[in-house]
């Protein structure tokens, strides 16, 4: 199977880049038809493969594509999900290249060369080693699961329309385990499967103090500053200490044992190479915890952004009548994300003085995962993982945040397993996103041995 990959490669990434090109921007109405584009361009691909069904499902936002390939109705499925749109670009300034005309670079990291656009790893790239590794084997008669495909448009604004859609299709969607590849590995030297993600509530405040934007020499130290007071109650929302300081916040915390924090910290984080990554020299974070303890298995509240006044050029002295911030706070098992979203709204407004009023508007959020280690399906892709790297994968909590997973086990009853291959580094909704050659086509070769192992394992229970 490698050398088919390798064979393979240079046309399986002029596909990739194809897909790449289009800007399938699903947060920005005016890319609402190239959007649309890619999910006509998935669509063929799936029938491309050998998908005896690939269909367009609209929805009130953007379309859902499905597609399925029937080995026997004795064999175990498999259903895949991925998604096909994409983050903005901006600040586009900052890409060394344009986002959606894909180039192939060597980096430190990626040695091989990686490919920079967006969507490379978020999560075109990482989507599309499934349908290669879907098309190796049905191509050459090695398919001996049925396969599901469900690839939506929504992912990156929430994923708003994807439950009517689980809820409307069940039956059509049943399976034996979901895949998602949208997590990561440290390293290709130290592989590794994502057990656990973190929840999330994504919030936004306002604060509005004067009917208006104020004269500054008029004004200035006469009326409350929404800027001002909005700084000060952010600057609150944490102790000394770093912890998030919300009551009841860390309430229904999971515990988790010192033995497993041990186990999960001996394949922990290179603080070096985790900071010159990203261009810092010190790194920061909760007081009695890991740099991997605190992006794994405790909680975050952090400030996404912050506006208000004049940002214009020049100069303008004013008081502003409003300023805005939004905030997402990432959670761990056993956190309720509506909760935790009801206690930030009461503790926010209770903290603000007199002078400004403030709403607080909940955008979309999603619960915590933690996928079983004793699975058919993760004794495959452990098998899977050994024999293409050369190494046992350890098991990893990451930080992000699939609000989606949860929802599939709720919706579908069905037990998800992370199969991501990027890395920490690559930049996802950031400029100068890229997903590494080396990584893109191990990843198909390991999805195919996936399959064999998945379908032999399950021929054995």
């Amino acid at each position: 199977m490698k050398k088919l990959i390798n064979d393979r490669s240079a046309v399986f990434i002029d596909q990739l880049f194809d897909l790449l090109k289009i800007p399938s921007i699903s947060a920005d109405p005016q890319y609402k038809n190239e959007v649309k584009k890619t999910a006509n361009w998935i669509k063929n691909a799936l029938i491309d493969i050998g998908c005896s069904t690939a269909k367009i499902y609209e929805t009130p936002g953007h379309p859902v594509v499905y597609g399925e390939i029937n080995v026997s109705k004795n064999a175990p499925t498999v259903l895949v999900y991925g998604h096909y749109d994409v983050q903005p670009p901006d600040p586009i300034d900052l890409w060394e290249n344009p986002p959606f005309e894909p180039i192939i670079k060597k980096t430190a990291l990626h040695p091989n060369g990686a490919i920079f656009a967006r969507g490379a790893c978020d999560d075109k790239g990482q989507m599309f080693m499934h349908l290669k590794a879907v098309e190796l084997l049905n191509s050459s008669n090695q398919l001996e699961n049925n396969i599901k495909f469900v690839i939506e448009g929504e992912e990156e604004v929430g994923s708003d329309h994807l439950e009517t859609f689980l809820k409307d299709h069940k039956a059509m969607l049943q399976s034996d385990v979901i895949i998602i590849s949208d997590t990561g590995i440290n390293s290709i030297e130290n592989p590794a499967i994502t057990t656990g993600l973190r929840g999330l509530s994504y919030m936004e405040v306002t604060l509005t103090g004067p009917n208006r934007d104020l004269h500054s020499g008029l004004y200035g130290g006469t009326v409350a500053n929404p800027i001002n007071i909005l700084c000060d109650m952010i600057a609150k929302l944490h102790d000394n200490n770093r912890k998030v300081n919300i009551p009841g916040f860390y309430d229904d915390l999971e515990e988790i044992s010192d033995q497993e924090r041990h186990q999960m910290n001996e394949n922990g984080i290179d603080e070096k190479r985790f900071k010159e990554a990203i261009g810092i020299d010190a790194l920061m974070g909760e007081e009695g915890y890991t740099t991997l303890d605190r992006r794994s298995i405790r909680p975050t509240l952090d400030v996404n952004g912050i506006w208000g006044g004049y940002t214009g050029a020049g100069a303008k002295t004013v008081i502003p009548s409003q300023a805005h911030a939004k905030i997402s706070m990432r959670l761990v098992p056993h956190q309720d994300w509506t909760k935790i979203s009801q206690l930030f709204e009461k503790h926010f407004k209770s903290i603000a003085p007199e002078g400004v009023s403030v709403e607080v508007t909940t955008h979309h959020g999603g619960g915590p995962y933690v996928t079983p280690t004793d699975s058919l399906a993760y004794k495959a892709a452990e098998k899977a993982y050994h024999m293409v790297f050369g190494v046992a994968p350890h098991a990893k909590r990451d930080g992000g945040s699939i609000p989606i997973v949860p929802m599939f086990e709720d919706v579908l009853e069905t037990k998800t397993l992370l199969m991501g291959f990027g890395y920490d580094s690559d930049a996802i909704h950031a400029p100068n996103e890229h997903y590494g050659v080396d990584n893109f086509l191990l990843g198909i070769e390991t999805i195919t041995h996936f399959h064999r192992h998945f379908s032999k394992l399950s021929a054995q229970e």
